[in-house]
């Protein structure tokens, strides 16, 4: 799968902490909500918050939290599409993010 992320693919994210991670996640899911309106910078930015996340499903330090993460790409989906199945919204995952990189800045 082609990725804008090589670098990180190739091992390089591994070396972050989940708050790390997720915070990276949550840096293009803000980016995602503030280009709402403009469908190119939108879809760029949230194709780089899934390939984001899909490397941190695919970190196998996190296993025992797969069914978290898994539950998060999902409400992630869900938000981008319009919020039908879960009622969720951009911002609200925005804020779940947002935590994690408070933590991976106190973690520093």
């Amino acid at each position: 799968m082609p990725t804008q992320h090589s670098s990180l693919a190739a091992g390089r994210w591994q070396q972050f902490t989940l708050a790390q991670q997720l915070g990276h996640v949550g840096s293009e899911v803000s980016r995602a909500r503030k280009a709402e309106g403009d469908e190119q910078r939108f879809w760029s930015a949230v194709t780089r918050a899934f390939e984001l996340l899909d490397l941190t499903i695919e970190d196998s330090r996190w296993r025992p939290r797969l069914r978290e993460l898994l539950r998060v790409r999902e409400v992630l989906a869900d938000a981008v599409l319009g919020g039908s199945e879960y009622k969720s919204s951009l911002t609200d995952v925005d804020k779940y993010f947002l935590s994690f990189a408070r933590a991976a800045q106190i973690g520093r």
